[in-house]
């Protein structure tokens, strides 16, 4: 059986000033791409990327868009240079957390101005649906979804905390309210787990504390249209191919207060027989994540048109 290929997105957390700069200046098909984002959001968000200052595009509401509108621009190029669409390029499309809006716009399911206005509303719902210093996240190494769960089922008699993302075997992010994460940190550390990092987060994303977002973009999205997939999307909260506009746009909602269930797509991946994983946009998270998850993998990454040549090769 021949290697399938998925491309992939990345979510919040690899936004870093210069983003898609290269890319733009580079290719046309990428400005216009940027260009397109500036007029859906009514700014010039590319200008920010290029320029900062760091503590703006770190802000969710500029972070989210400016990750989507980097990843489209890096697979406008790509199907510009094939003359080839996503449908024929790719077998699957999967993105983490926002990540997931650049693989439904892959997979032709949204257009980039609507993926752009939504990740903006999304930022803004998920910022304000709980107070700044009331909600954590902290990423535990280590351990299997089994202990965290016990963990956090423990601790949860201090409040809201939950398993956010299952990223990779041994990588979980926990997320929930400021004492109960906290509690989370103290149980991990009694059951001999050393590496527990409390993230820099503006918010506790992917829990019920994110309820008024999920309600929020429930309402945006009743106001946008979906079309059916032209290549199955693995779904963040199923970890499963999808290619339904209702179902799509459903998981986007249960997706907010939902578990990012990273690993188990991967290896739903892995049993549908992927073998090439390309990652567009800036960063090498999910490279990382396939790497650490599983084995024997051609992996690429399409960032900067230095990248370019290597992504064409695979065609």
């Amino acid at each position: 059986m021949s290697k399938k290929i998925v491309f992939q997105f990345p979510g919040q957390g690899s936004q870093a000033i210069g983003m898609g700069s290269a890319m733009a200046a580079a290719h046309g098909e990428a400005r216009q791409v940027f260009d397109e984002v500036n007029e859906a959001l009514g700014g010039d968000l590319l200008a920010i990327m290029r320029d900062g200052p760091d503590d703006a595009i770190r802000l969710t509401r500029n972070a989210q868009p400016a990750l989507f509108a980097t990843s489209m621009a890096a697979l406008a190029v790509l199907t510009t240079k094939t003359g080839q669409t996503v449908a024929t390029l790719a077998d699957f499309t999967a993105g983490h957390s926002l990540g997931e809006y650049a693989a439904l716009a892959a997979a032709g399911s949204i257009s980039i101005a609507d993926g752009a206005r939504l990740l903006r509303l999304r930022g803004d719902a998920m910022q304000s649906a709980v107070a700044v210093g009331e909600g954590a996240m902290a990423a535990i190494l280590g351990a299997d979804e089994a202990l965290i769960t016990k963990i956090v089922t423990e601790a949860g008699d201090v409040g809201v905390v939950q398993l956010a993302n299952d990223n990779a075997p041994g990588q979980i992010v926990i997320s929930g309210s400021a004492g109960a994460v906290d509690r989370a940190m103290e149980i991990s550390r009694d059951e001999g787990l050393r590496k527990i990092i409390k993230l820099p987060v503006s918010a506790p994303f992917h829990c019920d504390l994110m309820a008024p977002a999920a309600e929020a973009m429930a309402a945006a999205l009743s106001d946008v249209s979906f079309a059916d997939a032209a290549l199955p999307v693995i779904c963040n909260v199923t970890a499963a191919g999808e290619q339904k506009a209702d179902a799509l746009k459903a998981n986007l909602i249960t997706q907010i207060t939902g578990r990012v269930r990273w690993r188990e797509s991967l290896m739903a991946l892995d049993a549908a027989g992927a073998g090439v994983f390309v990652e567009f946009g800036t960063g090498k998270v999910l490279s990382g994540l396939v790497k650490r998850t599983l084995s024997d993998k051609t992996i690429v990454n399409l960032d900067s048109p230095d990248d370019l040549d290597a992504a064409l090769a695979l065609f």
